[in-house]
């Protein structure tokens, strides 16, 4: 084994429960160089827009600058590259007298192809699985025997009683192994620079959102591993996890989710931390219907990981996991989804939330992606590709999912969901204070049936 190891750092980018830290400072390991590779901004969709928006820059970079310093207060650097790591890291393991590569195994087709291109390269990359809550491997079934609906598969998990590992440990202060000698470090002044850059414009306040990151006096928490567990000590010792079931539904507010999601999607908050600490609630306050449904929640988290280990690229195809079919798309209609002017009252306020806050409430992911596909005919992997420009809390396993499900692609029984905004509106914003908040509210005009849209 080389006496160095290069720790690139991906969508696990925290020190508790970082198996990958663990794997990398095995023993005959002398040196270990973490590094974090910035995605390009550049980069655009097949649809026409960049894949990385203000929001996602904004959340992304806090939370890169927290995990260095989170490294710093244990004796190590963190390197901030902004090539691809295709490109950055053969490169830097050649300055570090390195071969080995250590990073989180990511099981969709882009993340799969950067590693093996790594291994064209010559590098050697051990990869670790630890995003999901529950170990592949613990699963009452092979992940190629994975049950082809969730209800099945929660049912047999919590038949088998298959409970997550034990959190591990952090590593004891100041004992990691230090950075090679041979590759100069970053200053702080550097790191910020590259992160100024990275993050593009500031992101202005916006009172009105339900999470609202860029203002710390509205939000407890703040982005990276701080945090996140900053929030999830203070979601518990508040009671929310009795709440949850009863306000999940809801669209306005700090307090009607957990909010854990955006946290979650960095890896800033490892899942099995997260239910650690709740299971130590329900200890001391009791179990509820409300802490049962954010394991619930996290058990639809694991199935869509495990779905992708499973079946892997075939997700990314027009028909996903079904039949061959049309795949109709409207560049206009699909257009005016995006900038919120529809016309339909419901949509258009989620669609003006999302491109000021990065953020939308669970309920309205759904109406909107059901609208965009079964009302506009549009192409699903646009919406898709949107949420993952605009979305704060963007995570490739939980978006790919979510939207197969709801176009009636991938898992879902039914063939699909269709959410009727005009029910959902009398559901959830019944006297239209959420899409009054956004501009969208239908007023009545004189002489007429029916509603016009303010502007």
């Amino acid at each position: 084994m080389s006496g160095t190891t290069v720790l690139w750092l991906r969508a696990d980018l925290r020190l508790h429960e970082q198996r990958a830290l663990y794997a990398a400072c095995a023993p005959g390991t002398r040196h270990v160089l973490p590094v974090v590779c910035l995605p390009d901004v550049q980069a655009c969709s097949p649809w026409g827009f960049t894949r990385l928006g203000l929001h996602r820059r904004a959340w992304l970079a806090c939370t890169i600058q927290n995990l260095s310093k989170a490294l710093q207060d244990k004796g190590q650097q963190l390197l901030i590259l902004q090539q691809p790591a295709v490109r950055a890291l053969p490169a830097l393991a050649r300055a570090a007298g390195a071969r080995r590569v250590v990073c989180e195994a990511i099981a969709a087709p882009e993340e799969e192809t950067e590693v093996a291109a790594l291994r064209v390269a010559g590098l050697q990359v051990h990869t670790i699985w630890h995003s999901s809550l529950l170990d592949p491997h613990s699963l009452p079934w092979p992940v190629a025997q994975l049950p082809p609906v969730f209800t099945a598969f929660r049912q047999a998990v919590e038949r088998a009683a298959v409970q997550p590992p034990a959190p591990l440990p952090l590593p004891v202060p100041g004992h990691l192994p230090p950075w090679p000698k041979r590759v100069p470090g970053q200053s702080p002044c550097d790191q910020a620079a590259l992160l100024a850059d990275f993050a593009g414009a500031p992101v202005p306040a916006d009172a009105r959102s339900a999470f609202p990151y860029a203002d710390a006096a509205l939000h407890p928490g703040a982005a990276g591993e701080a945090g996140a567990l900053a929030h999830l000590a203070q979601y518990l010792a508040r009671g929310l996890p009795h709440r949850y079931q009863r306000t999940r539904n809801d669209l306005l507010g700090l307090d009607y989710s957990s909010k854990w999601s955006p946290w979650l999607a960095t890896g800033a908050l490892s899942p099995r931390l997260a239910l650690a600490r709740l299971r130590q609630f329900e200890a001391e306050h009791g179990a509820h219907e409300g802490s049962y449904g954010l394991w619930f929640e996290l058990l639809w988290r694991d199935y869509f990981r495990f779905l992708h280990l499973r079946h892997g690229g075939a997700l990314y195809r027009a028909r996903g996991l079904g039949p061959a079919r049309a795949t109709p798309h409207d560049a206009a209609a699909f257009a005016a989804w995006c900038a919120g002017r529809t016309g339909q009252p419901l949509v258009d306020a989620a669609m003006r939330e999302l491109a000021a806050t990065g953020y939308l409430s669970n309920r309205l992911r759904q109406v909107v992606a059901s609208y965009l596909i079964h009302d506009l005919r549009c192409d699903w992997r646009a919406g898709a590709a949107w949420f993952e420009r605009q979305l704060l809390d963007y995570d490739v396993y939980s978006n790919q999912g979510n939207w197969l499900y709801i176009a009636g692609r991938g898992t879902d029984p039914r063939g699909g969901r269709r959410f009727d905004p005009l029910r959902q509106s009398a559901l959830y914003d019944p006297d239209g204070t959420y899409q009054r908040l956004w501009g969208t509210a239908p007023v009545p005009v004189a002489g007429q049936r029916g509603a016009m849209m303010l502007p």
